[in-house]
Order: C-alpha cells, then structure tokens, then sequence
C-alpha cells in the first residue's frame, strides 16, 4: 500500500467490509484499478492505460469521487466509532 499506510489500512479494511474485495492488498489494488476504467467508462471519460496527461482534472475528480463516496462515508463511520470507543474507554480521544 501506499505512503500514508494507516488511511490505505482504513480503506483496505472498510473495501473489504463492504465486499469489494476478498483477499489482499493487491487484491484492493486490482480493485481500484478496475473502479477507475469502469466508472470512467459509465461517465464517459476518455480514460486509457498509461499516461492521461491530456485528461482535465474535473474529469479525474468526478471519476475519484465516484470511487471514494461509497468507501469514504464508510471510513468516517469507522473514524466515529473509533473516537466514539476511545472516549468511552479512556475518557478522551488521545
């Protein structure tokens, strides 16, 4: 997974809750390599292999929010829960 390695743990985890995949991280590689192409094509956007330098980005944006929105909400349910359980076990968030 990438840099920021707790946020690609969160999706990873919340991907896999949700059923979009069933195995590991290069399982949610595939995964989200797979989104990208399909809701491009659901949109219209000319996406291909390789380098889309010539794609604009509100183009990128809608084909990115298309792939997060189901997964990103998810992640703030599991972000609430998380503070939600560390106040109640320690009193505070930290």
């Amino acid at each position: 997974m990438g840099k920021n390695s707790v946020l690609d743990q969160l999706k990873y985890e919340v991907s896999k809750e949700l059923g979009y995949i069933n195995s590991g991280p290069q399982d949610y590689a595939n995964f989200l390599n797979n989104a990208k192409f399909e809701v491009a094509q659901e949109l219209g956007i000319p996406l291909k292999a390789g380098y889309n330098g010539d794609l604009i980005s509100r183009d990128a944006g809608r084909i990115g929010g298309r792939i997060g929105g189901k997964i990103g909400g998810n992640m703030v349910r599991k972000m609430i829960e998380y503070a939600e359980n560390q106040m109640k076990n320690s009193g505070s968030l930290l």
